[in-house]
């Protein structure tokens, strides 16, 4: 995306507004488009790799005891005794009716059985959000207002080792804190409400430590800035000078930030999941990947890539909305 300031005075409002829909309509077409052909070529890859990784999803299905002719037999069934090209084939033709087969160890649609776990994983990459922007913004401010400090120092110190900590660690350590040493939170699954404690704070420690410092960063510079001074000058209080002047100039490269990295977290909750047993897409895909379940697999990575590209498409649709100034493409190059 091109982003541009706005040129004044190029024309009446009226003249400018439609051509402004219209910019904005045509990017709308071009990024569906480069979404729709994204998740082709990432499930198309997909379909492929996991046809060479090694394993068979036969013997997964029938277990230790199968005789040779019985996985015959289930590989007949499957399908999997035709070419890697023809089960492509009848793969594509089967997608375009929405049909995306059976999962060989649910014995259910495939599709039907991740979308029903996705609402799990929605839930916490939601929840997760909530809570770093609650946490992340005053923290970035108060960091911002208090530069070159030793209380910036330390909370800068704090920040970089959430950034550093990997989500597994995160997880086991406050699993063990308010799990077992003090038992006052569930340890896995999502039985009450209480149980999307622990895998919300451990998904949001990483994203906390990565927006704060956007925030820093971004309203560090703004309560620099030439128009800030002068507001200053004029007797403007400091909690104007912050939230109505600072934090109003930094929050488009915020929410951005938010919703991108909302976006990756629908797909990258998968340790997370793992580690508190949450009933989400990604505890689900890896025990597809256990069970060689082609069908659940590639209906999992084409729900999780429509989910984040769908969210990422209203982000890049959202900044120009949120901000007047911005032109999108051919309509800034006039």
């Amino acid at each position: 995306m091109t982003v541009t300031t706005a040129p004044t005075g190029t024309g009446p409002a009226a003249r400018r507004a439609p051509s402004r829909a219209a910019g904005l309509a045509r990017y709308a077409v071009v990024r569906v488009g480069q979404g729709l052909l994204t998740i082709f070529l990432t499930i198309s890859t997909v379909f492929v790799l996991v046809r060479l990784a090694p394993g068979d999803p036969a013997a997964a299905y029938a277990g230790p005891n199968a005789s040779p002719e019985d996985l015959e037999r289930i590989r007949a069934q499957l399908g999997l005794d035709e070419p890697v090209l023809t089960q492509y084939l009848t793969f594509l033709r089967n997608l375009l009716s929405g049909d995306l087969g059976t999962s060989y160890s649910f014995q259910a649609p495939a599709l039907d059985v991740v979308l029903g776990r996705v609402p799990y994983t929605i839930t916490l990459a939601v929840s997760a959000v909530l809570v770093t922007t609650l946490v992340a913004v005053p923290l970035g401010i108060w960091m911002a207002r208090r530069a070159d400090t030793g209380r910036e120092l330390g909370a800068n110190v704090v920040t970089v080792a959430g950034q550093s900590m990997p989500d597994f660690w995160s997880g086991v350590m406050l699993l063990t804190l308010f799990s077992v040493l003090v038992p006052v939170l569930p340890a896995s699954g999502f039985a009450t409400w209480s149980g999307l404690v622990l895998p919300t704070l451990t998904v949001a420690i990483l994203q906390i430590a990565l927006i704060s410092r956007l925030v820093r960063r971004e309203m560090t510079g703004a309560l620099t800035s030439p128009y800030l001074t002068v507001a200053r000058a004029r007797g403007a209080s400091e909690r104007t000078l912050v939230w109505r002047f600072a934090m109003a100039n930094s929050a488009i490269p915020v929410l951005t930030a938010l919703g991108t990295r909302f976006a990756a977290m629908l797909n990258g909750v998968v340790v997370v999941e793992v580690v508190f047993s949450w009933p989400g897409v990604g505890s689900l895909v890896v025990r597809a990947l256990e069970t060689r379940d082609y069908p659940l697999i590639q209906a999992t990575v084409l729900v999780t890539a429509a989910l984040a590209i769908g969210v990422q498409l209203l982000i890049d649709l959202a900044y120009p909305l949120l901000d007047p100034r911005v032109r999108l493409g051919k309509e800034s190059a006039r």
